[in-house]
């Protein structure tokens, strides 16, 4: 399969004043062009720490909704540091399965200006045309953007918030919709244990949760549980939903491209959410019955070996051509569909054993 072809545009002193400063988030107006389209463009950096790589990841903002894009932002992620440029898309692809919500995505390959960027990752933006395209209901959306979104009164340091909400961007919404975030937040650490379960559930949809909490378990994205994600609050049930993003550091590696063994995170997860309600045996034990079925079904070798091949094979013919990658990356390259499928293998096992610890 051909990978699709994104040719960027830019002048000279544009791509100088993204330089200049990295973290500007004012977009700067860029071409795009795929073999059949032309589009004018807003076009910045993004990303938190990958904005400091060589190879740059981008978000481009159209005038208005594009047709053949599917909507008004997208994502470029130049999957600097995964040896395999798949874990992301296999994550999100992996949580379709599960039947929960994940942005669609597909590989591509860039050039600027006529110079050859690579490979990345074309990935559909978290917004209302996302919900249009579902047939879901209008409603809020935050970002969790930075490790505060911890869904706690303290940081990930464990460090008092100067703000419940810090670490959260509106994306989707009216400022009145914080208030409601911020009470959302509140109840989550204050409610009483004895009237927790009857309550939360006027604030959350408890088994998308659960099918979420299954997702990130299973590809061990260690940061998803304190940001990179996002909350969308649905119009007609009033319940907050949660939905993946960035799930590069998945499948075995941390987000610095390294091993990350795969029995590092544990089977109840992390975050204060997440404890209290397997603090409640009736969400313990439907967490529970999730995840065994998907053990059995969903996230096994015979499931997503052949779609790791598949990516592999899409992507191999083009590794080479890309001018970010060594000769040694390239070699690491190679061998991470073996390295995937035994962290699968590994893992599978592992969580099975540790089913125990939910009954």
């Amino acid at each position: 399969m051909t990978l699709p072809k994104i040719h960027i545009i830019i002048k000279p002193r544009h791509i100088k004043k993204l330089q200049t400063n990295v973290w500007n988030e004012r977009p700067v107006p860029a071409k795009l062009s795929t073999n059949e389209d032309n589009f004018d463009v807003g076009l910045t950096y993004r990303g938190d720490h990958i904005r400091q790589f060589s190879k740059k990841s981008y978000r481009l903002n159209f005038p208005s909704f594009n047709e053949v894009f599917q909507g008004s932002e997208v994502h470029l992620n130049a999957e600097y540091r995964d040896p395999s440029f798949i874990r992301n898309k296999l994550s999100f692809d992996f949580f379709h399965l599960l039947g929960g919500l994940a942005p669609e995505s597909r590989h591509v390959f860039v050039d600027i200006n006529g110079k050859t960027e690579g490979i990345y990752l074309q990935l559909e933006s978290v917004d209302r045309y996302f919900l249009q395209k579902r047939h879901l209901p209008d409603g809020p959306i935050f970002y969790a953007t930075t490790n505060r979104a911890t869904f706690s009164l303290l940081t990930a340091e464990n460090e008092p918030k100067k703000s419940i909400l810090a670490g959260y961007e509106l994306k989707e919404g009216s400022e009145d919709d914080f208030l409601d975030l911020e009470n959302f937040l509140i109840k989550i650490n204050t409610l009483p244990r004895e009237g927790f379960a009857n309550e939360i559930i006027k604030y959350l949809d408890v088994k998308k949760y659960l099918i979420w909490l299954c997702g990130i378990v299973c590809t061990q994205n260690f940061d998803g549980f304190i940001h990179n994600y996002a909350l969308y609050k649905n119009g007609q049930t009033g319940l907050y939903e949660i939905i993946p993003w960035d799930y590069d550091a998945t499948w075995g590696r941390d987000w610095d491209g390294e091993i990350m063994e795969y029995d590092y995170v544990p089977i109840e997860g992390y975050n204060t959410l997440t404890a209290r309600l397997l603090d409640v045996k009736e969400f313990r034990n439907l967490y529970r019955d999730i995840l065994e079925e998907v053990l059995n079904t969903t996230f096994t070798t015979n499931t997503l070996e052949p779609h790791i091949t598949t990516l592999y094979n899409q992507i191999e013919p083009y590794i080479t051509l890309d001018p970010y990658k060594s000769r040694q990356s390239i070699q690491m390259f190679q061998r991470e569909p073996v390295l995937i499928i035994q962290f699968i293998k590994d893992r599978n096992r592992y969580l099975r054993e540790q089913l125990i610890k939910l009954s």
